[in-house]
């Protein structure tokens, strides 16, 4: 279980997390959504102390993050960035091969059973056929997929990510976030993930957080937290949220006053 306590975050003399609080059980799908600004990016950092905090703690399994080494830490989460510069000349296969660096011992080798993990989890992004290719030579899309599968090689009981479908099409936006919740209900993973979609992450999350101004504003299932009017004063943007039981979740229409006319009326 991961679990965030009263957590605070500055840069220099500007608060950027005000006493940000969050439990994720395994088995749990979390989006964090907001504006850009409002502290995603900075919780996530945080959680892996990448960004130190200055007053709260995250716990894991009941023990302090602040007390694990580098490679502790990595073998209990695994994280997904937006966007990460690849080392060139080395292939997807071995990219990915680098997530098993938190369970090896001091220079010992990838042996028989980390190539078939990192296999598999190219398998799992479907992005097998890029195994043998530099990634240099990659989209940006598929780079992001490979980047998932490292992750996954991790083996890793908490996962993070941080609009890692960003650079994806909708189609494999789709297929990733299956998988990421097929994983969570499968394994046990527990996630947290930053998404700017709101209908895609009410979609696939359990359970919703909404960040503002570096605090959670409201804290639900989604079709709890995706309010119209709340939306509207988080975001300072005019939206309707359409709500159907045939649909999967609540769907988030933005619109501007020359296409207000053709949104249809929320129900």
């Amino acid at each position: 279980m991961l679990e965030i306590q009263n957590l605070h975050v500055s840069y220099g003399s500007r608060a950027v997390l005000r006493g940000v609080s969050l439990t994720v059980r395994p088995g749990e799908v979390v989006a964090l959504v907001g504006p850009n600004g409002s502290g995603k990016t900075t919780l996530l950092r945080a959680i892996t102390r990448v960004v130190p905090w200055r007053q709260g703690d995250v716990l894991v399994a009941g023990q302090s993050v602040s007390r694990m080494s580098r490679k502790e830490i990595a073998r209990w989460i695994a994280v997904v960035p937006q966007s990460i510069a690849l080392p060139i000349g080395y292939t997807a296969l071995e990219i990915v091969l680098m997530g098993r660096t938190p369970h090896l011992g001091f220079l010992a080798q990838e042996g028989p059973a980390d190539h078939r993990i990192a296999a598999k989890s190219l398998e799992l992004v479907g992005a097998a056929q890029f195994a043998g290719r530099r990634v240099d030579e990659l989209s940006g899309g598929e780079r992001q997929r490979v980047i998932l599968a490292r992750a996954l090689a991790q083996r890793a009981p908490i996962l993070l990510l941080d609009e890692a479908t960003a650079n994806l099409d909708i189609g494999h936006q789709i297929s990733v976030l299956q998988l990421v919740r097929r994983l969570a209900r499968q394994n046990q993973y527990a996630v947290v993930a930053a998404i700017h979609d709101l209908t895609l992450a009410g979609m696939y999350a359990d359970r919703m957080e909404l960040m503002c101004g570096g605090r959670i504003v409201c804290s639900g299932k989604p079709r709890e937290v995706l309010d119209q009017e709340r939306l509207a004063e988080v975001y300072g943007a005019q939206v309707t949220v359409l709500r159907d039981n045939h649909l999967p979740g609540p769907v988030v229409v933005p619109y501007g006053d020359g296409i207000a006319a053709a949104v249809p009326e929320a129900t």
